[in-house]
């Protein structure tokens, strides 16, 4: 994410979306009542021109403004749509007050008019010193079949399965270690597609991995260097969910947002199922905490935080010495989090 123009004043700033990840943080940042503007294309119909209807018409691109009323946020298409009513542009060209939906692209500028509450300017921040950072990849790999998941700022990307047409040991075949170089290959052009790599993180229940950091070592000795191997239990997601709660990827990693989350919340499962004290959950009883100041840490899911009962508590929390955490809703530990009313806390002290 980059930051184009800021007006303090107007509560203005103009941003360059260049990620899917910038897209998602846009998603929670942009509220229904913001002023967005970018440039947009519409097909402009002349209904005088006595063309036919599917002759009619020019595109034409333009500045338009419009308050937002809808966000849609779509991971696996990559969209992010924005719908309102259009206040601002050119009225030879478009009717105000009718409906307009903005599809924010990546690398394409976007105005945010607001007023601007503290856990959007970090959200914010946060987006642009994350889009500095290599990317890391977990590989799940077993005899013949590997998941990759490429950690995002949101969750994991999962890509697979890559199926490795490899015969049994009983039955071994003449060209077996031919066959097994070829499907070592099909998950490094994989891996290869992703630039500026940071860590390949290799994990698995057996020797496979083993056999494919030796290729690497071979074939790609660069990306060899920049690989750990970890022994788990499972591979595929099962492997990589394993391997993001053990807490390696946060000791590896300066942008383990999703480890340090899956962590968390790990902690305070744990935590209720021994019937611990320590801890709250749902919006309620973490009310109650945070009016006694018994709130060490707050944990959120994003989706809540344009609530102003939320906003208030997170608010109260940080003021009185305690430190709150933002867990997406798109991976698992934040679905968990959902299912304790979306809002707990780790306490001071019993209460």
């Amino acid at each position: 994410m980059q930051i184009k123009k800021q007006d303090k004043k107007q509560g203005l700033i103009e941003v360059i979306p260049e990620s899917l990840d910038d897209l998602w943080h846009l998603s929670h940042i942009i509220q229904p009542g913001d002023y967005i503007t970018t440039l947009t294309t519409r097909r402009i119909q002349d209904n005088n021109s006595g063309k036919t209807r599917s002759d009619r018409g020019v595109k034409k691109t333009f500045y338009l403004s419009i308050r937002v009323e809808k966000i849609n946020f779509h991971k696996y298409t990559g969209m992010l749509r924005l719908t309102g009513i259009i206040e601002s542009g050119p009225e030879d060209l478009i009717p105000l007050g009718s409906y307009h939906t903005i599809n924010v692209q990546i690398n394409h500028p976007i105005q945010i008019r607001k007023t601007w509450n503290k856990w959007s300017l970090d959200r914010l921040k946060q987006a642009v010193e994350a889009s500095k950072r290599a990317p890391e990849i977990i590989v799940a790999i077993e005899d013949n079949i590997t998941e990759l998941g490429i950690i995002k700022q949101y969750g994991i990307d999962y890509i697979g399965p890559i199926i490795g047409d490899i015969s049994g040991k009983r039955n071994i075949q003449k060209n077996r270690k031919e066959k097994i170089d070829e499907y070592y290959q099909q998950i490094t052009d994989t891996i290869l597609k992703h630039n500026n790599l940071n860590k390949l993180i290799i994990i698995g229940p057996g020797f496979t991995k083993n056999g494919y950091y030796e290729y690497l070592t071979d074939h790609y000795p660069e990306l060899a260097k920049k690989s750990i191997l970890e022994s788990t239990g499972a591979g595929g997601h099962a492997g990589i969910q394993e391997v993001l709660k053990n807490g390696l990827i946060e000791s590896l990693s300066k942008d383990a947002k999703i480890a340090k989350e899956t962590t968390q919340v790990n902690k305070l499962l744990e935590e209720i199922g021994k019937s611990s004290q320590q801890v709250t959950y749902a919006t309620k009883n973490t009310q109650n905490a945070v009016n006694m100041g018994a709130i060490e840490q707050l944990l959120v899911v994003d989706n809540m935080v344009r609530n102003p009962e939320i906003q208030q508590i997170m608010n109260t929390t940080e003021n009185m010495g305690g430190h709150v955490m933002i867990i997406s809703s798109e991976h698992d530990a934040g679905k968990q989090l959902e299912a304790l009313g979306s809002i707990a806390a780790f306490l001071r002290y019993p209460i």
